[in-house]
């Protein structure tokens, strides 16, 4: 009876996650579908669709914590010892309980105020009626957080108890000012024990919050807001898109298509594997689901062509890592949530950096495959056409957000939602690879964990954002910052130093959201254009994803491949150095991004309307 009550819940929580999913899909598809055939959209359809993307935000962030799937720092895997795993285990799940909790009550202060002013969505329903996804799934992510700290009662208990007796020492401490420092002491702990980083930041944020005099409720209050960006439900779909290419057949149409096309060259094969993970990389958004995809193909076909072993394992690592500046990239489209930069001006000005670092790892793979005689294929015309028409659907989801978004056919949304409709289509149903009633849900079950726990972090830290902002900390940072560093040069080096360092401990969604709106302001202090800042950002995250001790693709390749992680760090170096060198170039080279979008800008004004800025001064 237990276990078919928890399956119970458990199917219940992922079937409501995949209806929002399909209805956030279906609705900027008619609304698309009804502008360009009855000349008018379907009234309230983008509301709705942010609505949904609430529902996804705080359903997936409760699906997350029943899988384990919440971003945390890479520090949770150093701990030693079962006993002392257990710990760290109760406490997190403690930690993460108090903070679930009171985001629960200052969620349910937010509703009950909404009731009093009776504001109305399109069709007339209460908007407090999608408002109260937030306190219900907080609290029901409290209780898992306690169910799932040990599979023994006493530990799980322990949790559920010394996470009601932090949020009751919250209500009975009376000077607001005595909870600050010791409850930043026990987040700071906590965070490097493996609690999950949203918890720390929205416990941060409600406790200095409190300290000021403020509710708590500010914290949710701006988790609420975030729903108005235009852009944020891309997010969800393309997370959805990359998941169902992934498990589909996607990788082995691509390869074989590289293969048909490449084969002949000497040396094709590295730059096969180059570009297949690149691009690869750029429709999942992430680099460990393309190692973990294509890694055990690619890895054989490389060795079985001559390719010697420790070069083959260190390009496949590192190419993991490639294409996150490339179009669909989820990364690209965070961070111009968080900065507020246009998503467009970002794809084009990060195409030229993205395309010269996969340029440099392929002719370095092109050089090794000389060098060591790679054998080659002749080139087959038909074959060639075979594996082109064979994987057009999945080249067709690239070119279908990038061409419906710069030729302004369809917003953001609109092709993130018809992107995730051709993955459904073609991997379920045309080639089904995806068994659609067994497979296809669970892989969507999946993204919406994913999505929750990402969502989720983005809505608490623009809570805490709010709050260092209304206390002018990012002022005394440039302040000081200025002060001590006078030389732009100086502040760029400084900036990949620290942002390589970050890149490898943080997951990149995470650095996203807690670094980029703290770095915008510093950059415009030293006359860095903010899209070159995305730029330099970003491909230091896909740097850090290779930088030891705990680069991301260090770790899955260790694991996906069996060999050691010093082993790995070996492998790896000749192609971080590579990489290293050409991101510092991007650096020093505005003209590389900023001034490709400016010529580019220049070209669609028709007649010319303005000088096109050079893109070479990024000093004001």
């Amino acid at each position: 009876m237990k276990v078919f009550f928890r399956k119970a819940v458990h199917g219940f929580e992922k079937g409501s996650v995949i209806v929002i999913l399909m209805a956030m899909m279906l609705l900027p598809v008619l609304e698309m579908a009804s502008r360009w055939i009855l000349h008018q959209g379907i009234p309230g359809s983008m509301l709705y669709t942010q609505q949904l993307t609430l529902w996804i935000a705080f359903l997936g962030a409760l699906l997350a914590a029943a899988s384990g799937r919440h971003l945390c720092l890479a520090t949770g895997e150093l701990i030693p010892g079962i006993a002392f795993k257990r710990f760290a285990g109760t406490y997190a799940a403690a930690l993460s309980v108090a903070v679930c909790a009171l985001l629960a009550v200052a969620s349910a202060r937010i509703v009950q105020i909404d009731i009093a002013v009776a504001r109305l969505l399109p069709g007339g329903i209460p908007e407090w009626w999608s408002e109260l996804v937030m306190p219900v799934a907080m609290g029901l992510t409290a209780l898992r957080f306690a169910w799932k700290a040990s599979d023994k009662w006493a530990w799980k208990l322990a949790a559920l108890l010394l996470g009601a007796a932090l949020v009751a020492l919250g209500f009975l401490v009376k000077d607001p000012h005595a909870l600050l420092w010791p409850g930043a002491l026990a987040l700071l702990v906590g965070i490097f024990l493996g609690t999950p980083v949203f918890v720390v930041m929205a416990g941060l944020a409600m406790l200095l919050f409190f300290a000021d005099g403020t509710s708590i409720s500010a914290v949710p209050t701006e988790t609420y807001r975030l729903v108005a960006s235009a852009t944020l439900p891309a997010i969800p779909l393309l997370t959805a898109a990359g998941y169902i290419l992934a498990e589909g057949g996607a990788s082995k149409r691509l390869l074989r298509l590289a293969d048909a096309v490449l084969g002949w060259a000497p040396g094709a094969v590295a730059v096969m594997v180059t570009l297949v993970l690149a691009g690869f990389t750029a429709f999942t958004g992430g680099s460990g689901v393309t190692i973990l995809a294509l890694g055990g193909l690619a890895l054989p076909m490389m060795i079985s062509e001559n390719y010697p072993e420790d070069f083959s394992l260190g390009l496949v690592t590192s190419s993991g890592s490639l294409g996150l500046l490339f179009p669909p990239s989820l990364p690209v489209i965070l961070y111009a949530v968080v900065a507020a930069a246009s998503v467009e001006d970002l794809f084009i000005a990060g195409f030229l950096p993205g395309l010269l670092l996969v340029l440099v790892m392929a002719f370095y793979g092109l050089g090794m495959g000389i060098k060591h005689r790679a054998p080659r294929h002749p080139f087959q015309l038909k074959e060639a056409f075979r594996a082109l028409w064979n994987a057009k659907w999945e080249l067709a989801i690239p070119v279908i957000v990038m061409a419906s978004v710069f030729t302004g056919f369809a917003t953001m949304v609109e092709a993130a939602a018809l992107a995730l409709l051709t993955a459904i289509i073609s991997q379920a149903f045309i080639f089904k690879d995806l068994h659609w009633r067994k497979q296809l849900p669970e892989t969507l079950a999946k993204s919406g964990s994913l999505v929750g726990a990402v969502l989720i972090l983005l809505g608490v830290a623009m809570g805490l954002t709010s709050y260092l902002v209304d206390a002018e900390i990012p002022a005394a940072v440039i302040a000081w910052t200025k002060l001590h560093i006078q030389s732009p040069v100086v502040f760029l080096l400084m900036l990949n130093a620290a942002l390589l360092v970050l890149g490898s401990v943080l997951e990149i969604y995470s650095a996203i959201i807690i670094l980029a709106p703290l770095l915008a302001p510093l950059a415009l202090a030293y006359g860095i254009d903010p899209l070159h800042l995305g730029i330099i950002f970003l491909a230091n995250m896909e740097l850090g994803f290779l930088f030891p001790p705990m680069g991301l693709n260090l770790i899955l390749a260790s694991t996906r491949f069996g060999r050691p992680l010093a082993h790995l760090y070996k492998v790896t170096l000749p192609f971080l150095l590579i990489r290293t060198a050409v991101v510092i170039g991007i650096t020093f080279l505005p003209m590389l991004s900023v001034g490709v979008l400016a010529k580019v800008k220049a070209w669609r004004a028709k007649p010319p309307t303005a000088t096109v800025v050079p893109g070479g001064d990024f000093y004001g």
